[in-house]
């Protein structure tokens, strides 16, 4: 017992001293982005990000089963701007629990969600919001699609998709539960009471470690910046 409550102590203790600031989990975000749609075939399809409302990237979700059943990660949460060109300030989110489909076995998994409509993107705006509770999810298509299976997705609220060991698939990311990150919104932008939709919908400025992110939602969803 004493043995595993030490062992307990020390991952404890290992997953504080290399925890990512905000800063540096954007920094993941933007790289996560990029080798995802660097694969046309294997990627998210160009013409669903071009339509999409929102973007929530969480690199590295946790699975706390050592501990507790269940999974942890810190993620952003980009929308498109009022005038329908460009994307706004991240947002930083917390995603807890949820059922993440194949990445069983693996100790990391990337997660992507996609929020294709204005009622996703309200909802998403909300204190806490919970993946197929208050909005409708499926997995969102991979690569090159036909036009007939792309619109089958269309129904859906929200696409989702996860990674883990390199490789990547939509996945209905069920039970999800997403909220405000108020710790990475202080260090983004000095105040951790700021909402999401005070970030996202407002004129935030884009701070610098989140330029690198954005800047790849811009050249895959076709945005001159």
């Amino acid at each position: 017992m004493r043995i595993a409550k030490f062992g307990l102590l020390c991952i404890c203790a290992g997953t504080v001293l290399h925890a990512e600031s905000a800063k540096e989990r954007l920094q993941t975000a933007s790289t996560v982005l990029s080798e995802i749609m660097a694969a046309p075939d294997k990627g998210i399809p160009q013409e669903l990000l071009g339509n999409a409302h929102c973007i929530v990237v969480v690199p590295g979700l946790k699975k706390g089963a050592f501990i507790i059943g269940g999974k942890y990660g810190k993620g952003f949460m980009s929308c498109r701007r009022a005038a329908g060109v460009g994307w706004s300030a991240p947002a930083a989110m917390r995603v807890e629990g949820g059922s993440f489909g194949f990445q069983i076995g693996g100790s990391e998994t990337d997660a992507v969600m996609l929020v294709m409509n204005e009622r996703g993107a309200s909802k998403l705006m909300e204190s806490k919001f919970t993946l197929g509770a208050d909005a409708s999810v499926a997995a969102g298509p991979v690569g090159r699609t036909s036009e007939a299976k792309t619109d089958a997705k269309l129904h859906a609220e929200i696409l989702t998709y996860s990674r883990s060991r390199g490789a990547f698939a939509g996945v209905a990311l069920d039970g999800a539960t997403l909220r405000p990150d108020g710790e990475g919104n202080k260090e983004l932008y000095g105040n951790e009471d700021l909402s999401s939709q005070q970030i996202v919908k407002g004129k935030t400025k884009i701070p610098t470690a989140a330029r690198p992110l954005i800047s790849q939602l811009n050249k895959y969803s076709r945005v001159k910046e």
